[in-house]
């Protein structure tokens, strides 16, 4: 696989708290996973995708994970058209 250049807009993945490490608390089904944290940024190296690089981010914070994608896009929405909601604040207009 090539390598990346340093400068690319990529995604790290990095784990904030083991299984172990989790509260108490949590949920038994939660307890079991780790607590994962994904950052986009700039990478500082070249580096590949899987291993562990650091990224500054826009905002210029310095931090490392592993390298999970590259050039990330957003994929999240704020799900379907609700055809109520469409009219809310338009009723000056009817």
């Amino acid at each position: 696989m090539a390598s990346i250049p340093a400068g690319t807009w990529v995604e790290i993945e990095s784990v904030v708290l083991t299984p172990e490490e989790r509260a108490p608390s949590v949920p038994e089904d939660t307890k079991l996973t780790p607590y994962v944290m994904w950052v986009s940024g700039f990478l500082v190296e070249d580096g590949e995708v899987g291993e562990e690089v650091h990224v500054k981010t826009i905002i210029g914070r310095a931090l490392s994970g592993k390298l999970v994608r590259v050039n990330p896009n957003y994929t999240h929405s704020f799900g379907k058209v609700v055809p109520e909601l469409l009219k809310i604040g338009t009723e000056w207009e009817r």
